[in-house]
């Protein structure tokens, strides 16, 4: 079919407005500039949490359906853009103290829209070998603090699942093989959910996942895990893997990587290092000393979007030696790749489940060549530091009980009482009162059966006054929750 003029013309009119040029893109970046800087002057008055209206923006006819045949105004759709994100959890906001906050350099927004708009393809290094030099360099990096060898490679992925998942393939291809539903792997109870889907992603039957106990500190106890290995040997079990955690999501938890990683060596097991939340705290001296052993590791995962601020969508896999890795991962080349030349580089996509993959690398390499390594260190130190100030402030409380010091930037705590039913149900009650005035936001976890309250510090922006603001909250509401109860 010949299409008429004016089909090619209306045709030719839909190209142009894919791209704009000129004075219509330079208004287009004002526009989100404008907006992007008035959102990063206002986070630290932004709620911490807002769940008031989430019915009514749900139910918004302009946020929900189909697209619309015809563009709309620009300034409309940031508006609606806005609406949508002022739900939920902010944690961008300084006041975000919950889970494992990651709060988002603007730094790194810039590298991804650089990187957006030059649209590389980095799966192949022949594609861009610039930039995959680059990521090849901040990688290296990574290795080079935690001491691994020259032969270490690693991989840049959309956070620690998918990275976990790629560790637990490399082990499971290592040390069983193709038939591997016999292998057993061991975490504690205090592992990261991540480990246990990974490993069902990977092949393994539920019962391969194999639970630890851990001492009163919450850390893996070595002498049960040596106990569990050789018992699984004895039914005819092929153990393969041990996890330990360097930072749990609970309550920051370092389990005895030194120790754990001696059982490795002496049972012939993988040892993998789950370091997502607390691995790059090895950039302060007081991080390194609670990390020692953890340069041992076969494989360890990092997720710079939590301790090095990074924007969510950011994280790491590293590995000891490299050729396990691309082993485990790549197949052999498709003939439509043969005209690519040979740079001395990795194809990424020989290294990860992703062969089509952005070039992550900026966005972890553009701030650290702008702000400087000391820029971070400073940063994680000062949060080691909030953390201990809270800790004091909340153990001199009468009304609550702090789990321990932190090893790292999260502490744990939960309300007094001989009654534990009644002493949780007031523990929920003054987390929801704090959460409801919107300047900080706390979430909550279990431990032993006992409603506890969490407080991870781990966000750039929060300083000493909103520290003080959410101890003050939780101790505040802590009384009045106590005079309340019957």
């Amino acid at each position: 079919m010949t299409l008429t003029d004016d089909r090619v013309a209306d045709g030719m009119d839909s190209l142009r407005a894919l791209e704009p040029r000129g004075s219509d893109l330079r208004d287009l970046l004002a526009m989100v500039s404008s907006y992007v800087c008035s959102t990063v002057d206002d986070i630290s008055n932004a709620p911490a949490s807002q769940y008031r209206d989430v019915a009514e923006v749900l139910r918004d006819a302009k946020l929900r359906g189909d697209p619309p045949l015809a563009g709309r105004p620009l300034d409309d759709v940031r508006h609606d853009v806005g609406r949508a994100a002022s739900i939920g959890v902010n944690p961008a906001s300084p006041g975000c103290l919950a889970y494992v906050p990651g709060s988002g350099l603007v730094s790194a927004a810039v590298a991804d829209l650089l990187i957006g708009v030059l649209n590389r393809y980095v799966g192949q290094a022949f594609a861009a070998p610039g930039l995959v030099a680059l990521e090849c360099d901040v990688l290296r990096w990574m290795a080079d603090l935690f001491a691994l060898p020259a032969r270490a490679m690693g991989l840049l992925t959309s956070g620690a699942s998918i990275a976990t998942f790629s560790a637990l393939v490399t082990a499971r291809t290592a040390k069983l093989g193709d038939d591997f539903l016999s292998g057993t792997l061991y975490v504690t109870g205090q592992t990261h959910h991540a480990i246990a889907k990974a490993a069902r992603l990977a092949g393994f039957p539920a019962a391969a996942v194999r639970i630890v106990p851990v001492d009163r500190r919450l850390h893996m106890d070595v002498a049960s895990l040596r106990s569990m290995i050789r018992q699984d040997r004895d039914a005819g079990k092929r153990p393969f893997c041990v996890v330990a955690t360097a930072g749990t999501t609970n309550t920051g938890a370092i389990d005895p990587l030194a120790a754990i990683s001696d059982v490795a060596v002496g049972e012939k097991l993988w040892l993998h290092v789950d370091a997502a939340y607390g691995g790059f705290f090895i950039l302060t001296d007081r991080g390194r000393a609670l990390l020692s052993g953890i340069d041992r590791a076969d494989s360890l995962v990092l997720d710079p979007h939590k301790s090095l601020f990074l924007p969510f969508g950011t994280g790491a896999l590293l590995v000891r030696d490299g050729e396990l890795l691309r082993h485990a991962h790549s197949v052999d080349q498709p003939a439509y790749l043969q005209d690519g030349g040979d740079y001395g580089l990795p194809n990424f996509g020989d290294y990860g489940p992703e062969l089509t993959r952005d070039a992550r690398g900026l966005r972890l390499w553009l701030p650290l060549q702008l702000h400087g390594v000391e820029a971070f260190r400073s940063a994680l130190n000062e949060k080691l530091d909030l953390a201990r100030l809270a800790y004091d402030e909340l153990r001199a409380d009468p009304h609550l009980e702090v789990l321990g010091p932190p090893e790292l930037s999260i502490v744990a705590y939960r309300m007094k009482g001989n009654d534990a039913a009644r002493a949780d149900s007031a523990m929920a009650e003054v987390l929801r009162r704090v959460n409801a005035e919107q300047h900080v936001f706390l979430s909550s976890t279990q431990i032993d059966g006992r409603y506890v309250g969490r407080l991870s510090v781990l966000n750039h922006r929060t300083d000493r006054s909103r520290v003080l603001e959410a101890t003050g909250a939780l101790r505040r509401h802590a009384a009045m929750v106590v005079q309340e109860l019957p």
